[in-house]
């Protein structure tokens, strides 16, 4: 039997729950496992995640909601008045995104190394890699979907807020594209300070109030059983290892696909309704009927989490290979652009599908930060360049350079993510063959003392 872990869950109540590593690693798991892992937890596990996620999660969710929301609203703002009202007929819109990312882009490697050194929760929020931090693999796939889902939520909401805030159009001497921006400022402050209160930063630094000593110990051992190590000092072997290794080389070109494959982070749709002249949509209209292409963003993506966990047994490609497929099948349509007016709607609205999963950096704590801040970075390098080469807003609403574009992105997707599936297959069947090695040598070494001692007593007069 393994070591035991005794984790107190409950002060008051004085409760404890008492399992054994091997209890922890391997347990059989039941039909509603698959509806949501807690319920099949003892119930003081039950509780410590139930925290875990009130505080994580919903903060992280909170965090990204916010996120996008002011990065989207200069989009609602753009076709609800701001062009006219400043007179950007060119490619102004392109050039203020550039801004935004070129920031983003210069502080994220920095910042993720100085993460694991400094409490998240004072500095900014890797929230990607804080969830790897705390939840199991079992665990990560519901999570992140539902940490990922905000993007689309704040996009969907950034729209009926634009619609709201138009009718505040003249109040305070502000026009009501100007009102979004007072209004989400509003919204965002206080979600901010939370963190502050809230976010557990990392299992190995953090006292949270909510967490007792014993629950953040069962926290540890957790990360331990999953094969997540404890922070380590950077050394020269250290870099070496990560940048002799296939992760950074197939992860990085595969999120920069991914996150350049699409046209989520333009007014396409939106674009496209504005300048319809029959019929004639108004400013409402044009920013909520885009919000349909959010919502099926939200139901795939929660779709991806729920049978990866399930149906797929733990496999994180299927979503990607069936987005990429979608993304070449509607972003080809609208490329050709002269198409059904129908097939037109279904195209932006099925352009929502998307997604992916991954589980592979685990075991290495500094190589998870530094592989999950180079893939946001290259990432973002390449949307700092490329929206003004493919993205034109002079272009608009047809777009057919971005689309095209699209189009071989997603492909290139397909292939990476097909390609990092063969890798990562290798690479875990490499490590059973270890383990059973590993394992081989222990049991023949157990067996050898127990033949020496048993010699040693008959020896005895």
């Amino acid at each position: 039997m393994g070591h035991t872990v005794v984790v107190s869950n409950n002060a008051e109540a004085g409760t404890t729950i008492i399992q054994t590593n091997d209890e922890l690693k391997q347990k059989p798991k039941k039909w509603y496992f698959y509806l949501w892992d807690t319920l099949d937890k003892p119930k003081e596990e039950r509780w410590f995640m139930f925290k875990l996620d009130a505080a994580l999660l919903t903060f992280a969710s909170l965090g990204y909601f916010i996120k996008y929301l002011d990065q989207s609203n200069i989009n609602s703002a753009f076709v609800s008045g701001m062009k006219e009202d400043l007179g950007l007929y060119g490619n102004e819109l392109n050039y203020m995104q550039t801004c935004w990312t070129v920031g983003y882009v210069i502080g994220q490697i920095p910042s993720n190394i100085i993460l694991t050194r400094v409490k998240p929760s004072i500095w900014i929020p890797a929230m990607e890699y804080i969830i790897g931090s705390w939840y199991r693999k079992e665990e990560l796939a519901k999570r992140s979907c539902i940490f990922h889902t905000s993007s689309a939520i704040a996009t969907m909401f950034s729209g009926y807020l634009m619609a709201g805030a138009y009718k505040l159009n003249g109040k305070g001497g502000l026009r009501g594209w100007q009102w979004l921006f007072v209004v989400d400022g509003i919204i965002s402050l206080p979600i901010a300070l939370l963190g502050f209160l809230v976010l557990p930063d990392l299992p190995d630094t953090s006292k949270p109030f909510y967490l007792t000593e014993e629950e953040l110990a069962f926290a540890q051992k957790r990360m331990q059983l999953e094969g997540r190590e404890k922070r380590q000092p950077y050394t020269k072997a250290k870099f070496r290892k990560i940048f002799t290794s296939w992760h950074i080389y197939a992860l990085v070109p595969l999120y920069i696909f991914f996150n350049n494959g699409g046209s989520g982070s333009q007014p396409v749709f939106q674009q496209y309704l504005k300048a319809s002249k029959n019929p004639k949509y108004s400013v409402g209209q044009i920013n909520t009927y885009p919000t349909a292409t959010n919502a099926v963003q939200v139901v795939t993506t929660l779709m991806y989490a729920w049978t990866s966990d399930s149906i797929l047994k733990g496999s994180r490609w299927p979503p990607l290979i069936f987005g990429g497929c979608m993304n070449i099948l509607c972003s080809t349509s609208l490329a050709i652009w002269d198409i059904p007016t129908k097939w037109k709607w279904a195209c932006y609205i099925l352009s929502g599908f998307g997604g992916g999963l991954s589980g592979i950096c685990t075991h290495d704590n500094e190589e998870r930060a530094i592989v999950i801040a180079s893939m946001n970075e290259m990432a973002y390098v390449v949307q700092a360049w490329l929206p003004l080469i493919v993205w034109q807003q002079v272009d608009a609403p047809q777009y057919r350079k971005g689309f095209i574009t699209v189009t071989f992105l997603s492909f290139a997707l397909i292939v990476t993510a097909i390609v990092t599936r063969v890798l990562h297959g290798r690479e875990l069947a490499k490590e059973r063959t270890d383990q059973e090695i590993a394992f081989h040598r222990s049991s023949s070494s157990e067996d050898s003392s127990e033949i020496v001692g048993t010699s040693d007593l008959d020896n005895k007069p």
